[in-house]
């Protein structure tokens, strides 16, 4: 089993039916007949770079500027 794979339960008798990943899934319980019908709730989140130091990218400074001191001259 791979550690992203997800158990997939009857939404009526909670037999197991399968275990693996999905977007869209219908199946029918062999116990209690039932139609279930699964859809993933989000793909999976893509994962951001780090931002590069000194780099705000045209974004503001989330520090003020407040108690820092000037360069004299």
């Amino acid at each position: 089993m791979k550690s992203n794979a997800h158990e997939i339960r009857c939404g009526h008798c909670g037999r197991k039916l399968a275990e693996g990943q999905y977007t869209l899934l219908t199946i029918k319980c062999p116990r209690c007949r039932a139609l279930n019908h699964l859809k993933a709730e989000s793909l999976t989140p893509v994962r951001q770079r780090a931002p590069t130091p000194g780099a705000n990218h045209g974004r503001e400074s989330d520090h003020s500027l407040a108690g820092r001191q000037t360069s004299p001259g």
